[in-house]
């Protein structure tokens, strides 16, 4: 991400903090317990991944998408509101199908298991997002953006403000909300489905402001109350060591290839679905 995209993620980092932390105290008095070494675990991994921004800068994908902008079709001078509302259309389209690709590629999912890796699920997991994103580079789905003549600052800025609302989505503490507003859009209880490794759960509810391309792609679970979620890894990590955390998935990776017996093998380790 440019500066100004980065900076829509680090200015509110510290208020997040705190709200987190409200919400610990919160499970606590309701009896419902807290991991407060995942707390801490959570905001090592958040100030880790603004060192490693701010050393990578754009990362490959930023580089891709700045090509891809002098190839652009038209120019959208984002001067018409119907503009931002392709736009959000447009980067929630987009976030989809990159969010599901984190999902079902293995080399996307090296990074984005991080953001799934803690036990317990606290609005501290929000921010918890790994630290080889620009390596990975998951961002290249919202290439078709910036061909179409949406500025690369602009579709970055919008991507940081679709994680930014799924900040309130990462609690236990937020029942279902009133018909209308699950339908149209991403709530926590959809989104604890999707964070949950229940196999009835896995692999689903991949929006990221609405839920609409869930339900029309196939994707969309409901949050059942005689399946209580259970969160983290399939197979689950135990540490709450952030540099540990941040690259358990890619030790675990370079072991498999390290087994592999053809280039056949190689590739399906790299680009088939997670294990």
């Amino acid at each position: 991400m440019n500066t100004s995209s980065l900076g829509l993620l680090v200015l509110p980092l510290p208020l997040f903090v705190l709200i987190a932390a409200a919400e610990g105290w919160l499970r606590q008095r309701r009896g419902l317990g807290h991991d407060w070494k995942a707390y801490w675990a959570s905001l090592g991994d958040a100030l880790g991944r603004v060192l490693v921004n701010r050393l990578l800068q754009a990362g490959i994908t930023g580089a891709l998408l700045y090509a891809v902008w002098q190839w652009r079709i038209p120019t959208f001078a984002m001067d018409r509101w119907w503009h931002w509302a392709l736009l959000f259309v447009g980067q929630e389209f987009c976030y989809y199908w990159m969010h599901r690709a984190d999902h079902r590629i293995h080399w996307f999912w090296l990074n984005h298991s991080v953001h799934h890796s803690s036990n317990q699920y606290t609005l501290s997991s929000a921010y918890r997002l790994g630290w080889t994103g620009k390596i990975t580079g998951a961002t290249v789905f919202f290439a078709p953006l910036v061909w179409v003549g949406f500025p690369v600052p602009v579709v970055l800025a919008a991507l940081a403000v679709n994680l930014l609302y799924q900040f309130w989505l990462h609690t236990e503490l937020i029942g279902r909300l009133p018909r209308p507003i699950e339908f149209v859009f991403n709530t926590p209880s959809h989104h604890r489905v999707h964070h949950a490794s229940n196999p009835d759960y896995i692999d689903c509810n991949y929006g990221g402001v609405l839920i609409v391309f869930d339900r029309l792609f196939g994707s969309f679970r409901r949050e059942r109350e005689d399946e209580p979620p259970r969160y983290g890894l399939v197979k689950p990590i135990h540490s709450h060591n952030p540099v540990r955390i941040a690259f358990h998935a890619w030790i675990q990776m370079f072991r498999t290839l390290k087994s592999a017996r053809n280039w056949k093998e190689r590739a399906l380790v790299l680009f088939g679905p997670p294990q």
